[in-house]
């Protein structure tokens, strides 16, 4: 699934390409959005909040889409080949010299200026860990709220703090020497300050890189534990773990050595 990084690549991506421009046509093969009240608008900015792309427009209006497990936006110039089929798309968005394609989003919706204040899931979201004033106070009063729930499913909780996605979610909580099944409460504000740092730290460097990595060696590993059940540790020579966390059962990946409960939690690398 796109993690913070990945939506704010993308953001970055369709500013440099469609800000400022009239969107001469717009097409939703598969219906999934009204194009009548997107065509003949002016693309005023592009925003990534947490894993939500907002691409306003001049109306007041924002096409909003999350991209889930399998979206994707597209730039195709004019007459360039498209990776995938037109009929496939969700929405098409045509400008003078190219256009910008969305595929196999989660949600992909037209919203008002009073439906965006209101939005159910965006007017709930945490601090973003990209955003250009990260709120890391409200951050840690948001984690407050929730200490009897495991940092591991914390961290992945948008409304607590935005940006976070699986990966990350094992990575840091790896190099930060933090068992991921402890309740938020065990961790000191120190720890959950350091937390959300080291997370800034790997998703700035991450964005713009393909593919994603959070290890910097020499060894051809991206990864400290994500995806490596049942290999070594990188750090300590242990078994790597991975075990079903939270509701929706999604892997956390970990390290028992080098993240035992304690009361200080030792940091078990560096990036």
């Amino acid at each position: 699934m796109p993690e913070g990084d990945t939506l704010f690549r993308i953001a970055h991506q369709l500013r440099h390409s469609i800000d400022g421009r009239r969107i001469e046509r717009a097409l939703s093969p598969l219906g999934r959005v009204v194009v009548d009240c997107i065509e003949g608008h002016t693309v005023t900015a592009i925003e990534a909040r947490g894993k939500h792309l907002l691409i306003f427009l001049d109306s007041g209006d924002a096409i909003h889409s999350h991209l889930g497990m399998t979206g994707s936006w597209h730039v195709y110039a004019v007459g360039q080949r498209w990776h995938k089929s037109q009929e496939l798309a969700d929405l098409v968005l045509e400008f003078a010299e190219l256009s910008c394609v969305c595929f196999h989003s989660k949600t992909l919706e037209k919203l008002s200026r009073t439906a965006l204040r209101r939005h159910p899931h965006l007017a709930r979201l945490g601090p973003d860990l990209l955003g250009n004033q990260f709120d890391m106070d409200e951050a840690l009063k948001r984690f407050r709220r929730r200490d009897d729930v495991p940092i591991g499913v914390a961290l992945m909780d948008q409304t607590i703090i935005s940006g976070i996605g699986n990966v990350y979610k094992s990575e840091i909580l790896f190099l930060e020497g933090l068992d991921p099944f402890q309740d938020v409460s065990r961790l000191s504000d120190y720890q959950l300050r350091t937390l959300f740092r080291r997370a800034q730290y790997l998703l700035r460097k991450n964005v713009g890189r393909q593919p994603r990595r959070t290890r910097f060696g020499h060894d051809g590993k991206r990864h400290w534990v994500y995806g490596r059940s049942g290999e070594k540790c990188l750090k300590c020579g242990g078994t790597i773990h991975m075990r079903r966390q939270g509701d929706l059962g999604r892997s956390t990946y970990w390290c028992p050595p080098c993240q035992e409960v304690s009361g200080t939690g030792r940091r078990a690398g560096r990036p």
